[in-house]
């Protein structure tokens, strides 16, 4: 959380300790890392380091903008989409030490919207077969989201890193 941001105890102090505990594990399994071996795939899986990185930083950012605006804010960006499939991969240009410093600016506005946002402020889903027709998400259940899947990814991440050189986020 940004030295600017206010002192948060309780619950939100809970979400904001866990998702940054779960961003460290992911941001770990790239540490040391060449650009090669960021954008690497060497699982039976198509994801990279370097990829799980992109993908969760711009996964954040758009669940962020949902928590401000509502489902319109999910579509708008500031230019920066890509392809679904380029979502996941690096690409021409992109470095581990880009995608890193992007991913911390990510979620230092993310500690900072969780840190004054009402958590029980709640915006309809979009329309998408995956959700329920009808279902709301409060900022609360955004965050408890972001938790998840940065959790989900990490754990990819480290089985994609012990694959490369035997490291290991935890044990």
């Amino acid at each position: 959380m940004s030295e600017s941001a206010k002192t948060v105890t309780g619950e939100r102090a809970d979400l904001l300790e866990t998702l940054g505990k779960h961003r460290y594990f992911l941001r770990y399994t790239a540490q040391g890392l060449s650009d090669e071996q960021a954008a690497a795939t060497p699982t039976a899986s198509a994801l990279s380091v370097g990829g799980l990185i992109k993908h969760v930083t711009a996964t954040e950012q758009q669940w962020m903008r949902f928590a401000v605006d509502g489902a319109s804010g999910m579509g708008a960006g500031d230019g920066g989409e890509v392809d679904w499939a380029d979502g996941f991969r690096m690409t021409a240009g992109e470095t581990v030490e880009s995608l890193l410093k992007s991913y911390e600016e990510v979620a230092r506005h993310t500690d900072e919207l969780l840190t004054t946002l009402d958590l029980d402020s709640a915006h309809p889903l979009p329309e998408a077969p995956w959700f329920e027709p009808g279902a709301r998400w409060s900022v609360r259940r955004v965050a408890l989201h972001l938790i998840a899947e940065t959790s989900q990814h990490a754990g990819h991440a480290d089985i994609i890193r012990e694959t490369i050189d035997g490291q290991r986020t935890m044990g």
